[in-house]
């Protein structure tokens, strides 16, 4: 997600409509389409585009690159915390031809988009990145037709974080959470929070509810099958939460941030959301919950088989349009390099890509939730591939919050889905 951000079984690799790429343009100017291809081998200064750096790591690590780099000096421009504004400004920049972005950091959802339009530099041949020791799905999710377009950075799987002192043991299931609602309402408290305004995280927290439940958005040919009985199921059960207000009405404006918030407030008792919250739930000074929360697996709807995470994360790219493309590629195996990675999960909990980190003595000290976050990512379910992927999240977001607004019967948003879906990956 936006915020780095990122997670089971169930395979909902779309095998969407694929495009032809175009030819990667590498632009000599702000305006030119014209190729360039000597930009490939150009030095100089560079400027990176991220989201909003709520784990504070975007500095050091800039500062840590230009100590090295005098002379290939990094600018780092933060959007907003939104994915959809993160998203909308690299469309606008990107199809100006504009140079004024070299390394950009994408959600894992949007390579596909990006690769299709030309807009990315393949890392092949001179380019190359070497990807051994990463994570097969995030690589996976940094390559569109079997070539791969950015590095990846973090990966994310969702977790449940929880109360222990409330709540010593956490619930395996959805209907012991639901349970565990009777201790928030003693202790006048919010009982489960996620993601649930309209936007890439409703996506993301749908998804999962249905998949869960064993529904799929798409098949493996890539034809969506969301109206069926599973994904009603899934779909269903979170409906119900906020009908039985173990999901406050208020959640339907969460982002990631806002649940966090609340968390650290002492206003909820569980909250569904990514692993950059541990960090500054243990840090924050105004957090109340600094020694009082623990994580667990998502819960699953029987016990035994624990609840399944979309998979997210962030990969770096370099625009097509860069002029200093072989210090944009250092910088992405700076981003990428191993102590880089430890560095972003010790000071950001940012969920690592290399694999090896997982099993790191002293991170798993410090961090004892990262085998179980490892089999998290290792399961994640990820979203549709497609070049079209705009249009297939809105139509999941739109019909998902009509269903948990209450103001469209699950079945019927299902339906609806299902027909935005097959309109939106045929590209009408």
């Amino acid at each position: 997600m936006a915020l780095y951000s990122k997670r089971r079984t169930l395979t909902l690799l779309a095998g969407a409509a694929t495009l032809s790429l175009m030819a990667a343009a590498c632009s000599s100017g702000s305006n030119s389409s014209s190729s360039d291809t000597s930009a490939d081998n150009s030095r100089g200064p560079i400027t990176y585009v991220q989201g909003k750096d709520n784990s504070d790591i975007l500095a050091p690590t800039v500062a840590a690159w230009n100590k090295a780099h005098p002379n290939e000096k990094v600018t780092a421009k933060e959007q907003s915390d939104q994915a959809d504004q993160q998203h909308d400004d690299l469309v606008q920049n990107f199809q100006a031809k504009s140079d004024a972005y070299d390394v950009v950091s994408v959600d894992v959802v949007w390579t596909a988009e990006f690769a299709a339009k030309g807009w990315l530099t393949p890392l092949k041949g001179d380019m190359a990145l070497d990807t051994t020791g990463y994570l097969p799905a995030t690589v996976k999710a940094a390559t569109y037709n079997n070539t791969l377009f950015a590095a990846p950075v973090s990966s994310d799987g969702g977790i449940l974080y929880y109360r222990k002192d409330l709540v010593p043991t956490p619930p395996t299931t959805i209907d012991d959470m639901w349970k565990d609602c009777a201790i928030a309402k003693k202790n006048n408290m919010d009982c489960y929070a996620g993601q649930f305004a309209k936007y890439e995280g409703l996506t993301v927290n749908a998804t999962e509810w249905m998949n869960t439940f064993g529904g799929k958005v798409v098949d493996d040919s890539g034809k969506p099958v969301v109206d069926s009985p599973e994904s009603l199921k899934g779909l269903t059960a979170l409906v119900d939460g906020f009908k039985q207000g173990y999901i406050p009405k208020q959640a339907l404006t969460y982002q990631e941030e806002q649940g966090r918030q609340s968390f650290e407030a002492g206003k909820l008792l569980f909250l569904r959301n990514w692993p950059y919250v541990y960090n500054l739930a243990l840090t924050d000074a105004s957090s109340k919950v600094k020694t009082k929360f623990a994580v667990a697996p998502l819960p699953g709807a029987t016990a035994g088989n624990p609840g399944t995470s979309s998979l997210g994360g962030h990969s770096a790219a370099i625009s097509a349009y860069s002029k200093h493309k072989a210090t944009a590629l250092d910088f992405l195996k700076f981003l990428t390099s191993e102590e880089q990675q430890k560095f972003n999960m010790e000071k950001g909990s940012l969920a690592p890509t290399r694999e090896s980190l997982y099993s790191d003595a002293s991170l798993v000290k410090t961090y004892p939730y990262l085998p179980t976050l490892l089999k998290s990512i290792q399961s994640a379910v990820p979203r549709p591939v497609t070049p079209f992927y705009p249009a297939v999240t809105t139509a999941i977001q739109d019909n998902s919050y009509a269903a948990i607004s209450l103001a469209t019967a699950p079945d019927q948003a299902l339906k609806n889905m299902q027909a935005a879906l097959t309109a939106a990956i045929s590209g009408s």
